[in-house]
C-alpha cells in the first residue's frame, strides 16, 4: 500500500492563504502535507497528491503506519533515551568494547545513519524535483529536502512572517557572545582548528558561480585542502622526486614552501611579503596559524610516508608513490576523523570502529555529495575563544589572523601543546558566537534565505526527530524562547541554522540533539562512501603492501603529530585534566620511527 498515492484538491487543507501573484489559489505544497518522506506534487491549480512509495506509510498525506512501520516505531528509543544509555555506564562499554559486540552494533550504526542520506542524491537548489542535473551536475551541492517553492505566502511556506526578521538583529540578539561559555565536555581548539581545516576540503562555496554550487568536485575526503582541488594547483605544489611536496626548511624543521617556491594563488593580506606566505592546498588558510600548522603537519606526514614507500619499492616513479602516499593519508584521515574526532563530539563510551569491512555484503554507495544543509550546520564558530593563548601569552584576533610568521616563530609542538590546552566554546544552547566572528553566521543566515532552507522542525521530522511545538519546548530559556516568539512568531517557522544554535545543549555535550541526528549522518555516509572504502580499494595492495595498510589501520591523532615532531607533545582533542599538562616525552620518536607503546 506504500505505494499508492492520493489527489486532493485544495479545499482539504485548512486555513489557507491567498498567495501574491497566484489569486484566490495557495500552492498546496506550501503547508507540507507529506509526511514521513512523502513527496507532494501539485495537480492542477488546486491540487496535490502525496507519493508515499517506501515510506513505511500510507493515507492522503502519508500519515497511517504500515504493520511493520507501527511496530518499529513502537521499539525505538528516543534519541534522548540511547544518547543516555551511550554517555552512561562506563564499566558496561569497557565490556562491549573488548567483545565481538562492538563490531555488531558499529555495523548498526553505520547502516542506520548512512540510510537517512539519499543516495543517489535527489534534489539541489535548482530543481525542488528528481532530475538528472540533481545527480549529474556535481558543481551543485545537493540537498536532502527541496526549497520551499516560490510562490508560498510566507518564506517558510505559510508559517511566520511574510518577511523574515534582520539577519542581523536575529544573530545579535540570539547569537552573539556576551560572555564565554566553555564546552562542557572540554573540547579544545586542537579540536576546533582540526574541524575547520578538515571540512575545508569540501566545503567550498563557489561564489562566482552562485549560491549552492561547490568548487569542491570531489565531495568528500579526497585531501583537496593538502593537494589542491585541481590539477595545476597540485603540479605547483609537488616536488616531482620521490613523490613529496614542495617544503622549506626553517631552524632544520620542515615547512610549507612560500609562493615564490610553489607560485599558487593563496589569500594573504596586501602587507604580507610573499616570502612569508606559504603555499598549501587551500587557499584561505594563512588566515590562522592553527591552520597552518595542521597543513604543515600533513604535509611533513606526506613526505615521512613517501620515504617509507620508496624504501619498500624502490623502483616506483614519483608518479606512483605520489599517488600511493596520497591513499594511505585519505585513510590516515578517515581512522582519525571517525576514531578521534567523531569519537571525541559524540561524548560516547562506546567506541567507534573505522572498519570498512562491516559494510562488505550490505547494500551501499561508495559515492557521495556535499549537501547544502550539511554545509550550513557545519559553521561552527562558537568554538573559537575569545582570545589566544601560547606560552606566556595572550593574543587578540587582530593580532592572531594573518599572523604568517607565528608558526614558523614558534614551531609545531608550540602550538600543537598550547591548543590543546585551550578550551573552546560550546557549539549549542547558547549564544556563544565572538563579535568579530557574527558576520559569518549572518552570511549563512542569508544564504539560507537565498537557498529557500525549509524549517528547522521539517529537517527534525525528516531525521526521524518529533518537531518542536513551542519555543519553551526548543530552548528551555524563558528570554529566549520570548525573543524567538517575537522574531518569528511560529516555531514551524524558525530557520534551519538559528534552530540548531539556539536548540537547548544535550546534558553535558557541546550541542543539542538535532546537531547530532542531522550531522551524524551526512558525516559517516561521507566518510564510508569515500571509494577507499570499498571492497575493490580496501586491501593492502592498495596502500603499496602490508606496510601502508598497517599505517592506515594504526593511524591516530597523537601519531599523527608525534611521528612528525622531534619531541612529541601532549596532543588531544580534550583539554588535559588539571591547569597544566605535563609533556609526553617520547623518547627516540622521530619522522622515521613509530611512537612508543604509550603513545
Amino acid at each position: 500500500m506504500s505505494g499508492l498515492r492520493y489527489a486532493f484538491p485544495l479545499a482539504m487543507l485548512l486555513s489557507l492563504t491567498v498567495s501574491p501573484g497566484h489569486p484566490g489559489t495557495v500552492n498546496p505544497c506550501c503547508y507540507f502535507p507529506c509526511q514521513h518522506q512523502g513527496v507532494c506534487v501539485r495537480l492542477g491549480s488546486e491540487g496535490y497528491e502525496c507519493d508515499c512509495t517506501r515510506t513505511g506509510y500510507f493515507g492522503p498525506n502519508c500519515t497511517f503506519p504500515e504493520f511493520w512501520t507501527r511496530l518499529h516505531d513502537a521499539l525505538k528509543p528516543s534519541p534522548g533515551f540511547y544518547h543516555f544509555i551511550l554517555t552512561h555506564f562506563r564499566w558496561f562499554w569497557n565490556i562491549i568494547n573488548n567483545t565481538f559486540i562492538r563490531d555488531t552494533l558499529m555495523k548498526l550504526v553505520l547502516k542506520i545513519r548512512a540510510n537517512l542520506i539519499p543516495s543517489p542524491p535527489t534534489y539541489n537548489s535548482a530543481h525542488g524535483y528528481i532530475s538528472w542535473e540533481s545527480y549529474a551536475n556535481v558543481s551543485y551541492f545537493t540537498r536532502i529536502l527541496p526549497p520551499v517553492p516560490r510562490d508560498c505566502p510566507t518564506p517558510m511556506g505559510t508559517k511566520g512572517p511574510s518577511q523574515l526578521p534582520d539577519a542581523h538583529l536575529l544573530a545579535n540578539q540570539l547569537l552573539l557572545r556576551q560572555k564565554f561559555h566553555p564546552d562542557p565536555q572540554g573540547t579544545n581548539l586542537m579540536f576546533a582548528f582540526f574541524a575547520q581545516h578538515f571540512t575545508h576540503q569540501f566545503f567550498k562555496t563557489s561564489g562566482k558561480i552562485g549560491h549552492g554550487f561547490t568548487r569542491a568536485l570531489g565531495h568528500g575526503v579526497d585531501l583537496g585542502h593538502i593537494y589542491g582541488d585541481n590539477l595545476e594547483r597540485q603540479h605547483e605544489l609537488r616536488l616531482f622526486r620521490d613523490g613529496k611536496l614542495k617544503y622549506q626548511m626553517v631552524k632544520g624543521e620542515m615547512y610549507p614552501p612560500t609562493v615564490l617556491d610553489a607560485p599558487v594563488h593563496m589569500i594573504y593580506p596586501k602587507h604580507v611579503p610573499p616570502q612569508e606566505q606559504l603555499a598549501v592546498g587551500q587557499e584561505v588558510f594563512g588566515l590562522l596559524p592553527g591552520l597552518m600548522m595542521y597543513a604543515t603537519i600533513w604535509l611533513r606526514e606526506h613526505n615521512r610516508v613517501c620515504d617509507i614507500l620508496k624504501e619498500e619499492h624502490p623502483t616506483w616513479d614519483d608518479e606512483q608513490l605520489f599517488q600511493t602516499t596520497r591513499l594511505i593519508l585519505i585513510g590516515e584521515t578517515i581512522k582519525i576523523v571517525i576514531e578521534d574526532y567523531v569519537q571525541h563530539l559524540s561524548g560516547y563510551h562506546f567506541h567507534l570502529k573505522f572498519d570498512p569491512e562491516l559494510l562488505f555484503g550490505v547494500q551501499f554507495q561508495y559515492r557521495n555529495r556535499i549537501a547544502v544543509e550539511f554545509n550550513q550546520l557545519y559553521h561552527w564558530h562558537p568554538l573559537m575563544p575569545d582570545s589566544f593563548k601560547i606560552e606566556n601569552q595572550e593574543y587578540s584576533y587582530d593580532q592572531f589572523i594573518y599572523n604568517s610568521t607565528m608558526l614558523t616563530n614558534y614551531g609545531v609542538e608550540t602550538l600543537v601543546e598550547a591548543f590543546t590546552k585551550q578550551q573552546a566554546g560550546q557549539i549549542g544552547g547558547k549564544p556563544n558566537i565572538h563579535k568579530k566572528l557574527l558576520k559569518v553566521a549572518i552570511g549563512v543566515i542569508e544564504e539560507s534565505r537565498l537557498l529557500r532552507l525549509q524549517s528547522f522542525n521539517e529537517y527534525r521530522k525528516r531525521f526521524g526527530m518529533k518537531p518542536y511545538t513551542s519555543f519553551q519546548d526548543l530552548t528551555e530559556d524563558e528570554e529566549t524562547a520570548a525573543k524567538l516568539e517575537k522574531l518569528y512568531g511560529d516555531v514551524d517557522a524558525l530557520e534551519f541554522y538559528p534552530g540548531l544554535l539556539v536548540e537547548k545543549s544535550q546534558p553535558n555535550s557541546i550541542f543539542g540533539e538535532s546537531m547530532v541526528e542531522i550531522g551524524a549522518p551526512f558525516s559517516l555516509k561521507g566518510l564510508l562512501g569515500n571509494p577507499i572504502c570499498s571492497p575493490e580499494y580496501w586491501k593492502p595492495s592498495t596502500f603499496g603492501g602490508a606496510t601502508g595498510f598497517k599505517l592506515v589501520n594504526t593511524a591516530s591523532l597523537q601519531k599523527l603529530v608525534c611521528l612528525n615532531v622531534k619531541r612529541c607533545p601532549y596532543v588531544a582533542f580534550r583539554v588535559p585534566e588539571g591547569e597544566e599538562a605535563s609533556t609526553v616525552m617520547s623518547p627516540g620518536s622521530s619522522r622515521e620511527k613509530e611512537p612508543s607503546a604509550e603513545l
